[in-house]
């Protein structure tokens, strides 16, 4: 059973996103700092485009906190768009109708979808002839909400000593050398520190440099890029999800969350695809038990093919999930297309965009582990309040370590 709430209103070019975080238990420090630091995040990385330069995203907490802590009501943020200025026409919400073609053509309706977004499929689907009906909604704008509705949930978990981290595998066809199959909690840490420190987020200072010189070709080809990038929670205990009915998988849950984030079309936990390339003997992660060592007393695994999770649950091991971003579909080259009110081929409309957002797109991939792992977490130890969460938790551990 869901044990938090998430919800996300708002438009690319509205007044700003809104949103709503129900079930984090009371006594939480919080502060819009924490919230900032994650929003700041995900508008870096080489190949942004040129809202990155007058967005400087921050959150208001509207509810839900008071004097810094968690009141265990809903938590409501708001982030305006510091470009609404320039919009607050076009995208007014009052019923009045305007003519804006001859003072601003943005204005006009938007009636040539653009392909490989929810352009089209939406008007059909709503019955709207102006694609920005759809366009404004669909934009990747709307992940800055979950970045910060996901550092609510990520403050939450690093109490319990659960941290989350990203970095980017692949950028077009440059990628990095390996993947370290059995990375352990420090190296995946350490790797995360690095690719902080790199403009594409990669932990690979050669493969970086590869992947920044790809995105410089594809500036100058009015062209877009995709990629892979790998998502990591460590110190998250054996036992989250459950085996038992479908939609309580953590894999699946995660899968699906990571799935909903624009233009993300692969998920795997763990080595995914090419464990179904060897054979059981060589992909699956052998079971050990320390009498002696400095795991002693505990049931621990050498290697980490299976990302954490078996059976729909966590099993100990960090928490792998790694995601397939494809190009933005918004080319300065626009692809050809077909006005919806003419029915003639013409090219397709051009909005603002990056050439390359897949390492803000691995911050978005950790805010919603951080959602799906905080929901797990709480599902499975309960409480009201963090003191209540902390004793059911202390509780299981000594339970595990009894075992």
């Amino acid at each position: 059973m869901t044990k938090l709430r998430v919800l996300t209103a708002g438009e690319s070019h509205g007044r700003g996103l809104a949103g709503i975080i129900e079930g984090i238990p009371s006594g939480l420090s919080l502060s819009s700092e924490d919230i900032d630091r994650e929003l700041k995040r995900r508008q870096g990385g080489y190949g942004r485009g040129g809202r990155m330069k007058i967005e400087s995203d921050r959150a208001l907490i509207l509810s839900g906190v008071r004097r810094g802590r968690t009141l265990g009501s809903p938590i409501g943020v708001l982030v305006e768009n510091k470009d609404w200025e320039n919009w607050k026409e076009v995208m007014s919400p009052d019923p009045y109708v305007r003519n804006f073609t001859a003072k601003d053509p943005r204005g006009a309706p938007v009636t040539r979808p653009r392909p490989g977004h929810a352009d089209l499929a939406g008007a059909l689907k709503y019955d709207h002839r102006d694609v920005r009906n759809i366009l404004e909604r669909s934009s990747a704008r709307e992940t800055a909400m979950r970045v910060a509705l996901g550092a609510v949930a990520r403050k939450f978990l690093a109490v319990f000593g659960i941290l989350i981290g990203s970095r980017v595998l692949g950028i077009g066809n440059q990628k990095v050398r390996t993947f370290p199959p059995g990375a352990d909690e420090e190296e995946l840490m350490k790797m995360f520190a690095q690719a902080e420190g790199s403009p594409v987020r990669c932990a690979d200072s050669v493969a970086s440099k590869r992947m920044m010189r790809r995105i410089d070709k594809a500036i100058k080809d009015g062209d877009s890029l995709g990629g892979i990038f790998e998502v990591f929670a460590v110190g998250v205990p054996v036992g989250l999800g459950s085996h038992t009915q479908w939609d309580l998988k953590l894999d699946g849950r995660l899968a699906k969350a990571v799935m909903s984030i624009q233009a993300i079309k692969g998920v795997e936990i763990g080595h995914g695809f090419a464990m179904a390339e060897g054979p059981g003997s060589q992909v699956m992660d052998e079971i050990y038990y320390d009498s002696y060592g400095p795991r002693t007393g505990k049931f621990f695994r050498k290697t980490n093919n299976a990302g954490g999770v078996e059976g729909g649950m966590s099993n100990g091991m960090p928490i792998i999930i790694r995601a397939a971003m494809k190009p933005i579909p918004t080319l300065r080259r626009p692809l050809m297309s077909v006005d919806m009110k003419s029915k003639k081929a013409f090219k397709a409309a051009y909005e603002r965009s990056d050439v390359c957002a897949v390492p803000a797109a691995a911050v978005v991939g950790e805010a919603m582990t951080a959602l799906v792992l905080a929901d797990a977490f709480l599902e499975k130890f309960g409480g009201d309040s963090e003191k209540e969460v902390r004793r059911n938790y202390r509780s299981y551990l000594k339970y595990v370590d009894s075992f």
